[in-house]
C-alpha cells in the first residue's frame, strides 16, 4: 500500500467505482488550454499528432501524455494533467493514438494496446527535438499498458527519466472478459460503439480518397455486424489488421503483464482494487515488478477516475499525486 500522505480518498458520495469511473467523462469540465499541435510522420509512412502544453524552453522537464482506448488528448483526464504540469513550470505533450485526433490515419493497421513500436518512435522524436530537457512519460489505460510494455522491451534504453501507468489492462485477455460482467457491459458497449466508428470512418476515408488498396484490406476483415465483445473484435479487426494470429495471439504478445520484470525505469504504477475494467487476479505480484517500480493500490477509484474533494469541489487526485511524484524525485 502506499505510505499515507499518498493516500486517496473518493470524495463523499462517489465511492462507488462507476462514478469515479464515469465522472471524467461525463461531469467534468476539462480546463481550457491553448496548445499546439505537431504532425509526426512515421517510417511506415503513417502519422500521429502530438499537442504541446507549458514552457516553450529547451531544458525544460517534458512529459509524454498516453491516453485510453477511444480517448484522445482532449480526454479530460489528459487536459487536467498537462494544466496541472504547467502549473509547476513543466512541459507536457499529449500523443494521439494514430486516427484518434480527429482525422483518420492512413493506413489500414490501427492503434493497439501494444503499439509500443509506435511509442518508441515518438521518444526518438522528442529526443531529437528536446535533447537536454529531461524526458518522463505517463499513460492512462491502454496508454499506460503500452508504456509499461515499452519500458520492458527497451529495458536501460528507454530515455525516460521516470513513467507513471494508471489503470493499467495488465492481462488484456482477463479484461476482456472482465468487462463483459455485470454493469461493466454497458463500458463494453460504448467501447465497442466507438471502435467500430473508428473502422467505418476509415472504410469511408479510403473510400472518398480512392485508396483502393487500402479499402481492400479492411474489406476483407468481412461484415463488422454482431460484434459485441472485446474477443469479437480483436479476434475479427484489431489481430488481422496489426499482424497478429488471433485474439489469444494479440492478448498474449501485448499484455504488459510479461514485460514488468525487464523494466529498468524508475516507475509508479497508480491502481484501484474497483477497477470495473479489472480482475483482482490480473494485477501483477510484488515478485513480478522490478525494483524501481512502486506499486500504489488503492482501495478505491475506478477506472481512471480518482476523484477526491466534494461534489461541488472535487478535486483529481492524479493531477495532484502525478506531478509531486515527478517534481520531488520519483
Amino acid at each position: 500500500m502506499p505510505s499515507l500522505p499518498a493516500r486517496f480518498r473518493p470524495a463523499i458520495g462517489l465511492a462507488n467505482p462507476h462514478l469515479q469511473t464515469l465522472w471524467g467523462p461525463l461531469w467534468r469540465k476539462p480546463p481550457a488550454l491553448e496548445r499546439d499541435r505537431e504532425r509526426v510522420w512515421l517510417a511506415d509512412g503513417d502519422f500521429i499528432d502530438l499537442d504541446w502544453h507549458g514552457p516553450h524552453v529547451h531544458d525544460a522537464p517534458l512529459v509524454v501524455v498516453l491516453h485510453g482506448l477511444t480517448g484522445s488528448s482532449s480526454s479530460p483526464y489528459v487536459k487536467g494533467l498537462q494544466h496541472a504540469l504547467q502549473v509547476r513550470g513543466w512541459a507536457s505533450v499529449a500523443v494521439n493514438w494514430r486516427g484518434c485526433s480527429g482525422e483518420p490515419n492512413l493506413l489500414a493497421r490501427s492503434y493497439h494496446s501494444g503499439a509500443s513500436e509506435d511509442l518508441a518512435e515518438i521518444i526518438r522524436h522528442l529526443r531529437a527535438q528536446r535533447p537536454l530537457a529531461p524526458l518522463y512519460a505517463v499513460g492512462y489505460s491502454l496508454g499506460g499498458n503500452v508504456l509499461l510494455k515499452y519500458l520492458g522491451e527497451s529495458g536501460l534504453d528507454s530515455q525516460l527519466q521516470a513513467a507513471v501507468a494508471v489503470s493499467v489492462p495488465f492481462r488484456l485477455d482477463q479484461c476482456a472478459d472482465r468487462i463483459g460482467l455485470g454493469f461493466s457491459k454497458v463500458y463494453q458497449a460504448h467501447f465497442m460503439r466507438e471502435m467500430l466508428a473508428y473502422v467505418q470512418d476509415k472504410q469511408r476515408h479510403f473510400r472518398d480518397q480512392g485508396h483502393h488498396d487500402r479499402l481492400a484490406q479492411l474489406e476483407r476483415l468481412g461484415t463488422l455486424r454482431n460484434l459485441r465483445t472485446f474477443w469479437d473484435f480483436d479476434g475479427k479487426v484489431t489481430a488481422p489488421l496489426n499482424g497478429f494470429n488471433d485474439a489469444h495471439d494479440y492478448y498474449r504478445r501485448a499484455s504488459s503483464r510479461y514485460y514488468l520484470g525487464e523494466n529498468r525505469t524508475p516507475t509508479l504504477i497508480i491502481h484501484a482494487s474497483d477497477d470495473p475494467f479489472v480482475f483482482g487476479h490480473s494485477l501483477p505480484s510484488a515478485d513480478e515488478l522490478a525494483p524501481q517500480t512502486q506499486f500504489e493500490l488503492h482501495q478505491r477509484g475506478g477506472h481512471v477516475g480518482f476523484v477526491e474533494g466534494s461534489l461541488r469541489k472535487p478535486g483529481y487526485y492524479l493531477e495532484r499525486r502525478i506531478p509531486q511524484w515527478l517534481v520531488e524525485g520519483c
